[in-house]
This record gives structure tokens, sequence and C-alpha cells, in this order.
């Protein structure tokens, strides 16, 4: 796991150096992931603990992450290899974000 995260550490950099904007296909895409994932984590936690609900919900939303990462692949700052070396590392993120954990990483 480190390996890869070090391995995808460049991609990453360019990824905080450069934030998508809103308007842009990745903005765009992400904030559609991002908020499937709130809408699925909010509708599971009522039943489940906040393990479980962080789970459900990356899955649920697995189309909307396949089109972020789509498009940050289609994007001229990396290619599809960063982005499948990154995906580990920005799903864990994402599911570390809502269980309200804060990982202090380079991510």
């Amino acid at each position: 796991m480190r390996r890869v995260l070090l391995a995808g550490l460049p991609a990453l950099v360019l990824l905080a150096a450069f934030p998508a904007r809103a308007e842009s296909p990745e903005g765009v895409r992400h904030a559609a992931w991002q908020t499937c994932l709130d809408e699925a984590f909010s509708e599971q936690i009522r039943t489940t603990s906040r393990s479980f609900a962080a789970t459900k919900a990356v899955s649920v939303c697995q189309d909307r992450e396949d089109a972020y990462l789509g498009a940050l692949a289609a994007s001229p700052l990396l290619d599809g290899e960063d982005v499948a070396r990154i995906r580990p590392a920005l799903v864990a993120r994402a599911r570390d974000r809502l269980m309200g954990e804060r990982r202090f990483s380079a991510l």
C-alpha cells in the first residue's frame, strides 16, 4: 500500500496544485461524486454503523467515481496510469471524510 501511495505522489501533488474548477468537467464530476457519497452515507447511517455506511456509500457511488476518474484521465495533467495509481488513496480519503476522520498525509 505504501508503494502505491509513494508511486502516485507526483500525480497527487499535481491534483493539489491545480484544483479542478467547479465548472470544469473534472470539477462537475467530482462534485457529483461527493454529493452522491454524502447522500448515500446519510441514508445508510440511519440503520448501520458509520464504517459500514461509508463503505456502502463508496460502493453505491461507484459510477460517479468512475466518471470523475475518467475525466481526470482525459485531462492534460494526468493519464490513465496515474489515475489508477491514485484511486485507492482517493477512495480512502473519501471514506475517511464520510466517517469524520482526518487523514494527515500528502493527499
